[in-house]
């Protein structure tokens, strides 16, 4: 069973649509009705591409869906892309949690308990974006109290914190609901760590009261194939923000960073070529519109064959303005 991630995705093409294991629409245009699990990025694409875009992942079997409480899942082979969106405003809130933990936890819960439904348990990469990013409630950033709902959910089904973790990232948008997709498997994906940070799951607690879940990257093996999942990567070294302020400090910082797991990849591959940043897949977030030209001028020169995409949204710390999530498949 092999998948591809196609950029953009023609919804006219009906015969496409029945190979569709799940996406994502990304833009400010209306929702576009598809028949697949389709999260929907609310953010403003600064890449020339329109309001709105399709991206897919593509596979050559037959599928199968479902949807329960919120959670829509689409299935081919050992392998299953879902999506759910949780409205934070229809939480009960027990005393001391916020609605966002409450949402978030709850998420992770529906999340494990249909992939353990369907034998596929292992996680290989998470899209996480929730509205208002840097807010503050009851004493703390939306961000951190979404990392303490996350963290919950992984204790509450048995899954480790620390270690084997799955990619992901997570973003800010200015409207819409806390929204989860997931990509998962039979098999567990390999997690990566880049030796020039510490990994997040053991950030200090400056950070927060619980650390973000996730690995640096990971490794897939649908079948033929070997996938390169690479979370959403910033200027941070070590634990620490870089060139606070300067966005194509940042942006070097960065691609420096993405090609640090890309070596770590190559390290321990199974295919018989190299991964290349050069020809993977690109989404770059920017906090500021008016950064385009620079980050793309700096990506272009490092990438200039990647298939890139721009869209703006916040980014997980105040101080960053510019992240770089990066996929790449070779036959294995």
């Amino acid at each position: 069973m092999s998948l591809r991630h196609l950029l953009p995705f023609d919804a006219s093409d009906c015969q496409a649509q029945a190979q569709v294991l799940g996406g994502f629409a990304l833009g400010v245009a209306p929702d576009v009705a598809v028949p697949w699990p389709c999260q929907r990025v609310r953010v403003p694409l600064l890449d020339g591409s329109g309001d709105s875009c399709l991206e897919a992942w593509q596979v050559d079997g037959a599928v199968s869906s479902g949807q329960a409480d919120g959670l829509v899942w689409r299935r081919s082979g050992d392998m299953l892309f879902g999506v759910i969106e949780v409205d934070e405003a229809a939480m009960a809130v027990p005393d001391g949690h916020s609605r966002l933990e409450r949402a978030s936890a709850q998420i992770y819960r529906q999340m494990f308990t249909l992939l353990d439904q369907q034998g596929l348990p292992h996680l290989w990469r998470i899209w996480n974006y929730l509205p208002d990013i840097h807010g503050q409630e009851m004493g703390l950033e939306r961000y951190r109290q979404f990392n303490v709902g996350r963290a919950e959910g992984f204790a509450s089904a048995a899954r480790s914190v620390v270690g084997r973790v799955p990619a992901a990232c997570a973003l800010g948008v200015r409207q819409g609901p806390l929204t989860v997709a997931f990509l998962a498997g039979a098999s567990p994906a390999v997690p990566l760590e880049n030796p020039r940070q510490l990994s997040a799951f053991r950030y200090p607690q400056r950070y927060g009261p619980q650390s973000p879940t996730f690995a640096r990257a990971a490794l897939a093996y649908p079948d033929g194939q070997e996938w390169l999942l690479v979370s959403g990567t910033a200027s941070i070294v070590g634990h620490e923000t870089r060139h606070a302020g300067d966005v194509r400090a940042q942006c070097h910082e960065t691609m420096e960073n993405l090609q640090a797991v890309v070596d770590q990849a190559n390290g321990c591959r199974r295919s018989v070529r190299p991964f290349d940043l050069d020809g993977m897949g690109l989404r770059v977030y920017l906090r500021h519109a008016r950064d385009l030209d620079v980050v793309r001028e700096v990506v272009r020169e490092r990438c200039p064959g990647a298939a890139l995409g721009c869209v703006q949204a916040d980014v997980c710390r105040e101080d960053l303005l510019v992240e770089i999530e990066a996929w790449g498949v070779l036959p294995c």
